[in-house]
């Protein structure tokens, strides 16, 4: 004796192979999207690793330079936060500012008021518009140039010292002819001198290249960089960073008041709160515009695309008759005879209007197409306004009986 047993249940689950075959591509593109990110990323922290850093012994860091203001009896101290920075400005201490722009505009204010109070000096690193409007109020910026050796063609006793120095860069031009302006390129000058009260100064370089490890020993490069960080005793090293709690806070220190732009209008309102988009760099913005644009055009290439319809044969051929009877019979199935009823009358009158010279468009109105009827046809008006416009039927029989009147009317209209 045996047990029959029941069939298990199909499963419409997709199998893993299945979900493999969907997910591969999308999975392939983001390992090589990862796999680039890394490779940028190593490439990038290759190259920039210690940049200006006078810790940093890489071809981009400043560690030859800071050892020899140290050989030449200069303190050289590294600050990597606001406070540092000022609370070390004074007269005898020259402070570097290696990325301005990486400040915010409350940090740029507060630097500045803290600058312009000692009569120390302060030299800032390519500074970019906004920054240079901060830090130096009045200084216009020109166009970036490539660096290339230049002369100084000025009298300032360090340029003319250092001789050629690889300058070029940001472009500054001076707010009025107080300033010392060396090192042009294009007319304008890639080394900016702004005097302050007593000995203090502001020095604006367009480039760091100079500074750097692997340029040190070119041109004079190295007189250049002795001669500007070197004139006080003191050096303080200024890395700014993104992580430095200045940056998001608005203490009410001296940057709050109100500041003049550099074209001597009102500046920002007091109190004014950083924008968060102000502390992202200007790259991580780039990357992430991009980085939508490729998920735009991603979408539109796996994208579901309708084309035009495509005719397909059926794979049996159905006599017309026979699909008359199917849907007869669902009719009759669902008790529809105010549907059925319809369908006749409606397509009636579509073939009794096209033999009596009515439009398709007029066939289904009863002031248009029982006129034209009436005169090819003996029926009365309310009968044939009945026959094409009445009512449901009540029964089977009356749905039979009103095909057959339907069918008497068009063979008399199409002899008539």
């Amino acid at each position: 004796m045996t047990t029959a047993t029941a069939p298990s249940p199909t499963s419409t689950a997709p199998t893993p192979h299945q979900v493999w075959k969907r997910a591969r591509g999308l999975l392939i593109a983001l390992l090589i999207l990862v796999i680039a990110g890394v490779t940028f990323a190593a490439v990038r922290s290759g190259t920039n690793y210690g940049h200006l850093d006078p810790r940093s012994t890489d071809a981009k860091g400043s560690r030859a330079a800071a050892e020899l203001l140290k050989a030449r009896g200069i303190s050289v101290t590294v600050a990597t936060t606001l406070d540092e920075a000022t609370t070390a400005a004074g007269p005898d201490t020259t402070l570097l500012v290696t990325g301005p722009n990486l400040l915010t505009p409350t940090q740029q204010r507060r630097l500045h008021g803290a600058t312009s109070a000692s009569t120390g000096r302060t030299v800032l690193i390519a500074p970019g518009p906004a920054a240079a409007s901060r830090l130096s109020p009045g200084v216009r910026t020109e166009p970036h140039r490539p660096v290339a050796p230049l002369p100084p063609s000025c009298a300032f006793p360090a340029a003319r010292s250092a001789g050629t120095a690889d300058m070029g860069g940001v472009r500054y031009t001076a707010p009025d002819s107080t300033a010392t302006a060396c090192y042009p390129s294009d007319g304008s000058p890639s080394l900016l001198i702004l005097k302050h009260r007593g000995d203090g100064d502001t020095v604006l370089l367009g480039s760091p290249d100079f500074l750097r490890n692997e340029r040190l020993d070119q041109q004079g490069n190295a007189s250049l960089a002795l001669q500007l960080l070197g004139s006080r005793p003191h050096l303080v090293w200024y890395l700014p960073s993104l992580a430095d709690p200045s940056a998001t806070s608005d203490d009410g220190s001296p940057d709050n008041n109100n500041d003049t732009d550099s074209d001597g209008n009102g500046g920002e309102a007091s109190g004014e709160e950083s924008d968060f988009l102000d502390l992202i760099p200007s790259g991580w913005l780039w990357g992430t515009l991009q980085l939508t644009l490729a998920a735009v055009l991603a979408a539109i290439w796996r994208g579901r695309r309708l084309g035009p319809l495509v005719v397909e044969r059926l794979p049996v051929s159905i006599r017309a008759s026979e699909s008359a009877e199917g849907r007869a019979g669902l009719y009759r199935k669902a008790n529809a005879r105010e549907r059925a009823a319809e369908s006749l009358r409606a397509a009636a009158r579509t073939r009794i209007a096209r033999l009596a010279g009515v439009t398709a468009r007029e066939a289904h109105t009863s002031d248009v197409l029982l006129p034209a009827v009436y005169a090819r046809t003996t029926t009365t008006g309310d009968d044939l306004s009945t026959l094409l416009f009445g009512p449901a039927p009540a029964d089977d029989a009356a749905l039979v009986l009103l095909a057959e009147h339907l069918d008497a009317l068009e063979r008399e209209v199409r002899t008539s």
